[in-house]
């Protein structure tokens, strides 16, 4: 099967397509003839070598497809069923690929939509329970026009928070079609807060991780109030709980999330699609830009 692969560490040109083996489930896992695999900025991480020295190494933490193979145990889904879900090897940019956890893809989304769901809507759940944002809270979400700041937005509102999010100017409306109040990020983002909420916020999270934690520390009223996904140095330096899967992954979005999308609550825009072979285009895409949705790797099955 073909499959996305890097042999050394460095830009967008390091990546291949190459041959491997076919993967096989293991107990409680699925194989899918995959359609469709998110792009994620982990992934450049990944290739630059800030995540793992090994290699070779394999791409990809999410898809969507149909299943083609189930492993031992497995009797929730069936071969030909539509599912999305996170793959533990690290290898969904690829023909096939073994999901550990899976859910069925909501009727109203086609292959693409679903790829773009796993990563961010597990890493977003992760961190809003991790903070205890519930009906009660006022939440400041910090980058919160990509995907899964986006998703953040979306689900806090489901429960109920109100939720206030930095964004360029340009994607003020975006942030308010999410149902959030917008504030621009940059100098004096502390005193705009707090023309919305003068008391200062509930809770924080950074998906960004521009810098800004003594500002949310600030608005939070303490570390203790804030989370990031995306500073681990500043963490350290501040006293702020890092969210990294290594504490407990929040699975259990993968089965909620479909009733809120048909539903109408929740949604997350497919910025752009490549074909599997220009994966190397979609890390520069990803890389150089500001995208407010995701970037999703399809593969052709005519």
């Amino acid at each position: 099967m073909k499959a996305v692969r890097f042999t050394r560490f460095g830009g967008p040109e390091v990546l291949e397509i190459v041959d491997l083996p076919a993967p096989h489930p293991g107990p409680g896992q699925v194989r899918i003839a995959v359609h469709a695999a998110g792009v994620n900025p982990s992934d450049w991480k990944k290739r630059a070598g800030q995540l793992d020295e090994e290699l070779p190494q394999t791409m990809g933490h999410e898809a969507a497809g149909v299943v083609d193979e189930l492993g031992a145990g497995v009797g929730d889904v069936a071969v030909g069923d539509r599912v999305f879900g996170l793959s533990e090897e690290g290898a969904a940019q690829a023909e096939l690929a073994v999901l550990s956890h899976y859910a069925p893809i909501p009727p109203s989304l086609d292959f693409a939509g679903a790829a773009a769901l796993p990563a961010a809507v597990e890493t977003a759940t992760r961190a809003l329970d991790q903070l205890g944002v519930g009906p009660d809270s006022t939440l400041l979400v910090n980058g919160a026009s990509g995907s899964v700041g986006g998703a953040a937005l979306q689900l806090a509102a489901v429960r109920g928070a109100r939720v206030i999010g930095t964004a360029s100017p340009a994607n003020h409306d975006y942030l308010r079609s999410l149902g959030a109040e917008p504030v621009a990020y940059g100098d004096g983002l502390v005193e705009r807060v707090r023309v919305l909420a003068p008391d200062g916020v509930d809770l924080a999270l950074d998906v960004a991780g521009s810098g800004v934690l003594p500002e949310l520390v600030d608005l939070a009223g303490g570390p203790e109030h804030v989370v990031t996904i995306a500073d681990f140095l500043g963490a350290r330096q501040h006293g702020v709980r890092f969210s990294s899967g290594d504490a407990g992954r929040a699975l259990h979005v993968l089965a909620e999330i479909g009733e809120l999308v048909e539903s109408g609550r929740f949604s997350l825009p497919v910025v752009r699609t490549f074909p599997l072979d220009e994966v190397a285009e979609a890390h520069r895409v990803g890389e150089n830009g500001h995208a407010r949705g995701k970037l999703v790797l399809t593969v052709s099955r005519s």
